[in-house]
């Protein structure tokens, strides 16, 4: 912080002595009320809108609602006279999923579920497997270790065993799910079967959607099913967590065991689509640069057992929080106070399954990249970090990027913040060893690679609730989520009335 002091001290300055005697933001930012994000977000993450898969009928209804927002604020279409950015997508309907080993069969979704493949159609047969225990491979810890799995069915159990600790926390870490698959492909395995107590309710879910710019992706990685409990229990004659507790204590060991085993699946295909929804206000003498404020509208949808994930804070907070900004630059310009830029509110679709809507509209922008001056990406600022023990928990946000791409970006977000709401500004997960990769995980990053400066706002709520049907609207702190919307607002204010451009003068890290 002490690096930029005399910088945001300049900034205060000239926004003191120029631009701000034109107009003051303070009037406009007011708008931005505790009553009318929580009356917004009553709406966005209500039962109504049943998670807002992508796509969904829930989620159609959240575009609508957020469209007919912008046309009441008189704002313009933001895709060619359309509110609507529209996208295709593959819908994968399970048709076939037959599991048999040693001759007992298995049922569908119930007993097995298919987690990732890239065929259409499967037909495997193998007369062996390797079980691999946990599949952790760490520092000091290989489950594979004298095993050779190249192109064998490898089976693992889900979890970590007793006292394990990995030697890299959070995302990252060797007993995640992704390094288990990662650590099983990368040793060649044909396929992976993951044993779990239960299938997850969300994996028993028979349609799936991708992205149809991706059905011709090259290579094919192994197919990665789930398989129950009862699988283990009826092939192995020993119950699940018997088995588990042998493997703790050393008594079972990974290796290769005999056993015939053939699973059958099949998709139907067919297509879907989804959409990003784009208002703007065009500016006035530098209308032809653009300022993106950005949040996903989407979450994740409902399960297979009817339990809807709300998604009040991941992303309604950051949905609501755009309408909220949106509306104050619309009393701003109805004012005949600016902005100078085109302001470009933009909610985007399928963050949750792999930032769709924002890769979409990075490879096909309706503005130009190069004359984009910054993204302020807002998702999830409704909460308090449950994990966060310092005495300033009800006047943070966690800031992201702020040392990328434009050494601007923290002299005018830092200098506004000090002006105007006094906010802790912490930059935790800026930190290159943030084993969470939260630089990479929201929509922002989709305009980095691109190369335009970026600021994410985040309230770190990744423990409590997260992902869960709890995050609900009781749970939001709406007074703390104004303050930080109002933040993201001034900076916005800055950004899209000063005379020059974000300066893009860092690189992007690795």
């Amino acid at each position: 912080m002490i690096k930029h002091l005399f910088a945001v001290a300049a900034v205060c300055s000239a926004i003191t002595g120029t631009a701000q005697k034109k107009a003051d933001p303070q009037t406009f930012a007011r708008s931005i009320t505790t009553t009318d994000l929580k009356n917004h977000l009553n709406v966005i993450a209500s039962a109504e809108m049943e998670g807002r898969d992508t796509p969904s009928p829930g989620l159609e209804k959240a575009a609508e609602y957020i469209t007919a927002h912008f046309k009441k604020l008189g704002l313009k279409p933001g895709n060619n006279g359309s509110f609507r950015q529209t996208y295709q997508l593959s819908r994968d309907s399970l048709a076939v999923l037959d599991l048999t080993i040693n001759g007992m069969p298995f049922k569908g979704i119930d007993e097995v579920a298919p987690i990732w493949t890239s065929d259409d159609k499967l037909n495997l047969n193998y007369s062996e497997y390797a079980f691999v225990g946990y599949g952790i491979v760490d520092q000091n810890r290989d489950d594979y270790e004298g095993l050779d799995v190249k192109g064998k069915l490898v089976v693992l159990i889900a979890g970590s065993p007793k006292g394990f600790t990995p030697s890299v926390q959070g995302r990252l870490a060797s007993t995640t799910f992704t390094a288990k698959v990662r650590n099983a492909l990368a040793k060649g395995a044909g396929a992976v079967f993951i044993a779990t107590k239960e299938i997850p309710p969300r994996s028993k879910i028979k349609v799936s959607y991708r992205p149809e710019w991706e059905k011709e992706a090259p290579g094919k990685a192994a197919p990665v099913f789930y398989i129950s409990a009862d699988v283990v229990e009826k092939v192995s004659g020993h119950g699940f967590e018997e088995i588990k507790a042998a493997l703790d204590n050393g008594q079972t060991k990974p290796g290769m065991n005999q056993g015939s085993v053939t699973l059958n699946y099949q998709l139907q295909k067919d297509r879907a689509t989804a959409s990003n929804v784009l208002g703007v206000i065009e500016g006035t003498d530098k209308k032809d640069e653009y300022l993106f404020i950005t949040a996903h509208y989407d979450h994740v949808g409902k399960d297979a057992e009817g339990n809807i994930y709300y998604g009040a804070d991941d992303d309604g907070s950051g949905t609501v929080s755009v309408l909220e900004m949106a509306e104050a630059f619309a009393l701003a310009k109805k004012a005949g106070k600016g902005p100078r830029r085109t302001v470009v509110f933009m909610t985007v679709s399928g963050e949750e399954k792999g930032l769709w809507g924002s890769e979409y509209y990075s490879e096909n922008p309706v503005y130009p990249m190069d004359k984009t001056t910054a993204d302020l990406n807002i998702d999830m600022i409704g909460r308090i970090d449950t994990e966060r023990m310092s005495a300033d928990t009800l006047n943070y946000v966690y800031v992201i990027g702020h040392d990328k791409l434009s050494t601007d970006l923290p002299v005018i977000n830092e200098g506004m913040n000090n002006k105007y709401t006094k906010l802790v500004l912490d930059y935790k997960f800026d930190d290159p060893n943030d084993t969470e990769r939260i630089y990479y995980r929201s929509d922002h990053y989709n305009f980095a690679r691109k190369g335009v400066p970026i600021l994410f706002f985040y309230d770190g709520m990744l423990k409590a609730d997260y992902h869960k049907p709890t995050d609900t609207i009781d749970k939001i702190n709406f007074p703390l989520m104004a303050k930080r919307a109002q933040m993201i607002f001034y900076t916005a204010w800055e950004m899209a009335n000063r005379d020059a451009m974000l300066k893009r003068d860092l690189k992007l890290p690795e």
